[in-house]
């Protein structure tokens, strides 16, 4: 094999001629911009494949030039990278075919699919996936990195749910591998993320689901102590069925955002239920009590969950933070409002709690290697970092709220929400998961191309 550096831009030019971008082309700087616009990416170049045989071309002459290869589709959780120095990057967004089965609850889509192509045909067919909060994330990304829905105490991890994973890997062969057909590779992809290969293709199971019920219930930020106190009582008697979040919320003046939030401060419980809107109401009835100032909640299609979060669409300067919380005592809530609450001038534009437990946390044998969250809350907080000075003023607010909860943490991370920084993925595993996943990182890609923001290190 050639390894002459000039190589392989002559091939990827050749073989993408329409879709291949190096540093001082027109649309280079459109090309490496992330989804977050505080993330400045500088791989050697960019490659946006449209077939698996295109992702085999770009591995080989990566592999030619000594380069290395990162894989994105939308560019979330690009912060989470420590260099794209001497990486092509393959952006997947062209690779987004998406085939449903209603006979068999299941789908097809391409590597570079974002959620709401899935989640609108589906629910047109009383079908939901176990799709992400953001309705422009990554089916691929997501999925690999776990995958936590607005249906996980009911149906686990989205990983757990796919069924056959068809992916680039370094030797330039394109596998499909599912439980009996390389089980190993299909163990370690589906929360191991994306440090095996290009991912062509994901098949997985959709879920019987024509209505739900769901909404936000929303008080002023000075109740969050009563609220969320309420709030965490509640979640002990609710079933699997309902999955929760509550946040703390410091709303823009934008007009992106709804009239009743715009410019607002305020705290807020937000709910995925599968149940029908009688049910629905006497779930609700303890929350309800407290006297929310706006309720929205509704019999509603699986697509509506795409947009109950209300996370923003288009790029954002956004630096964030996340841990797991073994618990959520008075004490916990006490220190995050310390520095994080009404009576603070946090720059943080959300802190969010998310309810685990129910499914995420009982093990299946057949799961991958993320087969569950160890933790009852995942904690997640960003700003909007609008110029250097924010971006500092963020950065420490959220070490100060992560410090403070520092005595109800697990110790462990979740991936998926680690934005802006890199995780140590042996936060998210335990020992033994994590040894396994480093034997076929070694096996599958023994010389390192493949660059993930949450990397597997083999020693």
């Amino acid at each position: 094999m050639s390894t002459e550096p000039g190589s392989a831009p002559d091939v990827l030019r050749g073989r993408l001629p329409d879709f291949f971008i190096l540093p001082g082309d027109p649309d280079w700087d459109d090309a490496r911009a992330a989804w977050n616009l505080t993330v400045s990416q500088q791989p050697a170049a960019i490659a946006y494949p449209a077939t698996p045989g295109d992702v085999m071309v770009a591995v080989h002459a990566a592999r030619t030039a000594r380069w290395r290869v990162a894989t994105q589709s939308t560019g979330h959780a690009a912060g989470a990278y420590d260099s794209l120095e001497g990486c092509v990057l393959l952006k997947t967004s062209r690779m987004n075919a998406v085939e449903l089965d209603a006979a068999t609850h299941s789908a097809r889509v391409g590597g570079g699919t974002v959620w709401l192509d899935v989640t609108r045909p589906a629910s047109r067919l009383g079908l939901a996936p176990l799709a992400g909060s953001s309705p422009d994330v990554g089916v691929a990304g997501y999925t690999l990195g776990g995958g936590l829905s607005w249906l996980a105490r009911k149906y686990g991890l989205a990983a757990n749910s796919a069924t056959a994973i068809e992916i680039v890997t370094a030797d330039g062969r394109l596998r499909r591998v599912d439980h009996a057909q390389d089980p190993d590779l299909f163990w370690a992809l589906r929360g191991g993320g994306g440090n095996f290969g290009v991912v062509t293709a994901l098949e997985f199971r959709l879920y019987p689901a024509s209505r739900l019920y769901a909404g936000w219930l929303v008080w002023p930020w000075e109740r969050a102590s009563q609220v969320l106190k309420a709030w965490r009582d509640w979640l002990s008697g609710v079933p699997e069925d309902v999955t929760s979040a509550a946040r703390l919320l410091q709303l823009p003046p934008l007009a992106s955002i709804p009239e009743p939030l715009r410019g607002r401060k305020l705290v807020v419980v937000e709910a995925a239920a599968l149940c029908d809107e009688d049910a629905g109401a006497r779930l609700l009835q303890d929350l309800r009590a407290l006297g929310p100032e706006l309720d929205t909640f509704a019999s509603v299609p699986p697509v509506a969950l795409s947009r109950l979060h209300l996370d923003p669409e288009r790029p954002t300067p956004l630096l964030a933070d996340q841990t797991l919380l073994a618990d959520f005592p008075d004490k916990a809530l006490d220190a995050m409002l310390e520095v994080a609450g009404p009576d603070t001038d946090s720059p943080l534009l959300s802190v969010e709690l998310r309810a685990l437990g129910g499914a995420l946390a009982r093990p299946h044998p057949d799961a991958g290697a993320l087969a569950t969250i160890d933790g009852s809350f995942v904690l997640f907080a960003a700003g909007i970092t609008l110029n250097p000075d924010a971006t500092a003023v963020i950065d420490a607010g959220l070490a100060a709220l992560l410090e403070k909860l520092r005595p109800w943490s697990t110790g462990g991370s979740f991936a998926n929400f680690a934005e802006s920084r890199p995780v140590d993925l042996r936060a998210c595993f335990p020992t033994d998961t994590y040894d396994r996943l480093v034997r076929i990182k070694a096996e599958v890609d023994p010389d390192n191309i493949f660059v993930a923001n949450h990397p597997i290190v083999v020693p």
